[in-house]
């Protein structure tokens, strides 16, 4: 298959996911709304027609309802959040043509955005997605190239156009999804009326 979409997760563990909304909610609630994030991205991306992989943060879950029939099931790797999604694009990339990699935290994502992605890799060495706080919920290429992960500030306003000049320098050329909110404090969640 020529397309493959890498799906970034943490294990839904208490006290170790949406940390920032903990902050306010408490983590058994930050747990309810990653599960209920988690569901919603398997909703969208399950009847895709391109290769699934879905790595996760501490330990493969084989009793999920990521059923292996529609997912392959991964592991992180070690490192900062550049170094391991480097090294899921080298290693998906050995196999497919095209990669492009979400996380779970952005419930506005439609299958037809992430099709978008696929789409304009045919003629884009890159494709992304931003959110409207700085960072990005999507980022696809034709070819491995770590650049882009290097000598970013993840977690900062500023890794979207941290990224956006890594392509730059590269002097390649990128396709720009629309921009979408994700989840990381209570007042994201509650302004966009999702609920749990």
């Amino acid at each position: 298959m020529r397309d493959a979409l890498i799906i970034f997760i943490k294990n839904p563990i208490p006290g170790k996911v949406k940390t920032r909304l903990a902050a306010t909610l408490g983590d058994e609630m930050a747990l309810q709304v990653y599960r209920a994030l988690l569901e919603r991205i398997r909703q969208v991306t399950e009847p895709l027609p391109v290769a699934k992989y879905l790595f996760y943060s501490d330990f493969i879950e084989e009793n999920d309802e990521w059923l292996p029939t529609h997912f392959t099931k991964k592991l992180q790797y070690s490192g900062d959040l550049g170094e391991r999604m480097g090294d899921a694009f080298e290693q998906v990339l050995r196999q497919h043509q095209q990669a492009v990699i979400m996380g779970s935290d952005v419930p506005g994502i439609t299958p037809a955005i992430i099709m978008e992605a696929f789409e304009n890799l045919a003629d884009h060495d890159f494709t992304i997605g931003g959110t409207d706080d700085g960072g990005y919920y999507l980022l696809g290429m034709n070819a491995f190239e770590p650049a882009v992960f290097r000598g970013i500030e993840w977690s900062t306003t500023a890794v979207f156009s941290q990224t956006m000049e890594a392509i730059g320098r590269l002097g390649m050329t990128c396709h720009q999804l629309p921009v979408l909110s994700d989840i990381d404090y209570a007042e994201d969640w509650i302004k966009h009326g999702w609920e749990i």
